[in-house]
Protein backbone atom coordinates (compact mmCIF):
# COMPACT_ATOMS: atom_id res chain seq x y z
CA UNK A 1 0.00 0.00 0.00
CA UNK A 2 1.22 3.53 -0.97
CA UNK A 3 2.59 5.87 2.23
CA UNK A 4 1.37 9.13 2.33
CA UNK A 5 2.74 11.88 4.33
CA UNK A 6 0.13 14.50 5.33
CA UNK A 7 0.10 17.72 7.86
CA UNK A 8 -3.35 18.34 9.47
CA UNK A 9 -4.31 20.89 12.28
CA UNK A 10 -3.91 19.77 15.66
CA UNK A 11 -7.75 19.67 16.40
CA UNK A 12 -7.99 16.96 13.66
CA UNK A 13 -5.19 15.54 15.53
CA UNK A 14 -7.03 15.48 18.95
CA UNK A 15 -10.00 14.27 17.58
CA UNK A 16 -9.00 11.39 15.78
CA UNK A 17 -6.84 10.33 19.51
CA UNK A 18 -9.70 10.79 20.73
CA UNK A 19 -11.60 8.19 18.66
CA UNK A 20 -8.62 5.91 18.76
CA UNK A 21 -8.79 6.37 22.54
CA UNK A 22 -12.49 5.21 22.52
CA UNK A 23 -12.15 2.11 20.85
CA UNK A 24 -13.38 3.60 17.73
CA UNK A 25 -10.14 2.29 15.81
CA UNK A 26 -7.37 0.09 16.30
CA UNK A 27 -4.59 2.82 15.72
CA UNK A 28 -4.18 6.70 14.22
CA UNK A 29 -3.50 4.56 10.44
CA UNK A 30 -6.66 2.84 10.76
CA UNK A 31 -8.44 5.94 11.77
CA UNK A 32 -7.37 8.31 9.35
CA UNK A 33 -7.40 5.61 6.03
CA UNK A 34 -11.14 5.32 7.18
CA UNK A 35 -11.73 8.72 8.01
CA UNK A 36 -10.19 9.33 4.46
CA UNK A 37 -12.17 6.57 2.70
CA UNK A 38 -15.36 8.34 4.07
CA UNK A 39 -14.79 11.27 2.95
CA UNK A 40 -13.84 10.71 -0.33
CA UNK A 41 -17.20 8.22 -1.01
CA UNK A 42 -19.21 11.47 0.86
CA UNK A 43 -17.38 13.71 -1.87
CA UNK A 44 -18.52 11.89 -4.55
CA UNK A 45 -22.13 11.52 -3.54
CA UNK A 46 -22.11 15.13 -3.05
CA UNK A 47 -19.22 17.02 -4.30
CA UNK A 48 -19.35 19.42 -7.35
CA UNK A 49 -20.46 17.27 -10.26
CA UNK A 50 -19.46 16.90 -13.76
CA UNK A 51 -19.46 19.98 -15.74
CA UNK A 52 -19.97 21.92 -12.79
CA UNK A 53 -17.15 23.98 -11.36
CA UNK A 54 -16.84 23.65 -7.18
CA UNK A 55 -17.68 27.19 -5.30
CA UNK A 56 -20.17 28.69 -3.73
CA UNK A 57 -23.77 28.97 -4.05
CA UNK A 58 -25.49 31.32 -5.57
CA UNK A 59 -27.57 32.45 -2.60
CA UNK A 60 -24.93 33.71 0.12
CA UNK A 61 -23.92 30.15 1.57
CA UNK A 62 -26.44 28.27 0.76
CA UNK A 63 -29.24 30.34 2.13
CA UNK A 64 -27.71 31.54 5.39
CA UNK A 65 -26.19 34.67 5.21
CA UNK A 66 -24.27 34.83 8.50
CA UNK A 67 -22.94 30.62 8.95
CA UNK A 68 -21.08 28.03 7.57
CA UNK A 69 -23.52 25.00 6.73
CA UNK A 70 -21.77 21.75 6.18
Amino acid sequence: MPKVELTIPEHLEMQIAQMVERGEFVNREEAVEDLLSTGIKAYKTSGPQQNEEPGFEDDGMMGHDDEYVF
